[in-house]
């Protein structure tokens, strides 16, 4: 428990300070935010902020979780590991998006096809490792399941292992374009993610504490590593937390791709990994309501020759259209991720509950 205190704590610190260096040396080296022609005319003022900021969560991240396990004597294990490659490899597929930007200085990176490409391998090296014979454990469990989950394992929704690593890349690849596209306003994807891992926080360290160890009864939880991962979870929400205090309105600094598919692949491999497929749709459900307004507008559009359902997608900039403050929209949602949370974590506790 020690090293959840200190991989978040130290995550925090470095996060908050090393923001404050990024700020000043991406301002130096002119790696300025490129904003959408066609996007809120309030949004061209901040033409020029630096961007790329999620490499600062990314270092803060790592620097907390190593850093606790050498505090704690521990040794990082597979799950974890698995799980950091994840967060930091689709971060890398982010960072070039955002440095195409910057060089060619548009609004548009990497391609749609080229960044979906850099996602699935990704995804797809972690979904077939996460259920290979090489991170088996003692007892011959794996990392990931080849079960679809929503509170634990549903023992008859067992997949064959092909449409298993299909399912995790459909995960991981859907969570960070949803985190992706909620990064539109200042302070907005950063608050909601706080709020998000933290709740996996406290799952897997309630999953830690109902483990099956050596008896296996209806309340135990069948999940390789849950105090590890709350480390990785503990350092990712306070990674978070101190780059807010720089990202919030007016925002210094932007996460970019960088932060954001790095942030959602993280939140889907936590998913995966705590068997809570399923939950991430309530807990995550502000980047699914974001998600499902711009594949709602893009139908109707396609459909109807035209038309549109809001006045702009994602579903934050309808109501910047619409004529609400930006401030006023991000404490909105933020309420909104925060009644997800509840949600989830109540339907999670309560299901323990039925059980006794």
């Amino acid at each position: 428990m020690r090293a959840i205190l200190f991989g978040g704590g130290l995550a925090l610190l470095v996060s908050l300070l090393g923001t404050r260096i990024a700020i000043t040396q991406f301002t130096r080296l002119g790696y300025g935010q490129e904003i959408r022609d066609d996007g809120p005319t309030s949004h061209h003022t901040k033409r020029g902020t630096p961007t790329m900021g999620g490499v600062v969560i990314i270092l803060a991240t790592l620097i907390g979780y190593l850093g606790a396990n050498l505090i704690t004597q521990t040794e990082p294990s597979k799950s974890a590991l698995l799980l950091l490659f994840l967060f930091v490899g689709m971060g890398a597929v982010g960072f070039l998006d955002d440095y195409i930007k910057i060089v060619k200085q548009r609004s548009l990176g990497l391609r749609s096809k080229a960044k979906m490409i850099g996602q699935t391998v990704i995804a797809l090296i972690f979904g077939v490792l996460a259920l290979s014979d090489w991170a088996k454990d003692a007892d011959g469990d794996t990392p990931a399941s080849e079960k679809i989950s929503f509170l634990r394992e549903i023992d008859w929704l067992a997949l064959p292992m092909v449409l298993a690593v299909l399912l995790i890349w459909f995960i991981i690849v859907a969570t960070s374009n949803g985190v992706n596209l909620t990064d539109g306003l200042d302070g907005l994807a950063t608050g909601a993610c706080v709020m998000v891992f933290g709740a996996y926080m406290l799952v897997n360290i309630w999953q830690n504490n109902q483990s099956c160890g050596a008896e296996v009864n209806d309340l135990c939880y069948n999940v390789r590593d849950p105090l590890d991962l709350a480390v990785v979870a503990a350092a990712i929400t306070g990674a978070c937390f101190g780059f807010l205090w720089w990202n919030a309105s007016p925002a210094a600094i932007f996460m970019g791709d960088t932060g954001s598919l790095s942030l959602g692949a993280a939140l889907a491999g936590l998913a995966i990994l705590t068997r809570t497929e399923l939950l991430l749709i309530i807990l995550g459900g502000l980047f699914l309501v974001e998600t499902l307004s711009v594949m709602l507008q893009v139908g109707y559009f396609k459909v109807t020759g035209g038309k549109r359902i809001f006045r702009m997608a994602p579903l934050h900039h309808h109501f910047e259209m619409l004529g609400w403050e930006q401030v006023t929209i991000v404490i909105r949602f933020w309420i909104i991720t925060g009644l997800c949370v509840a949600a989830g974590l109540g339907i999670f506790y309560a299901e323990w509950v039925a059980r006794l």
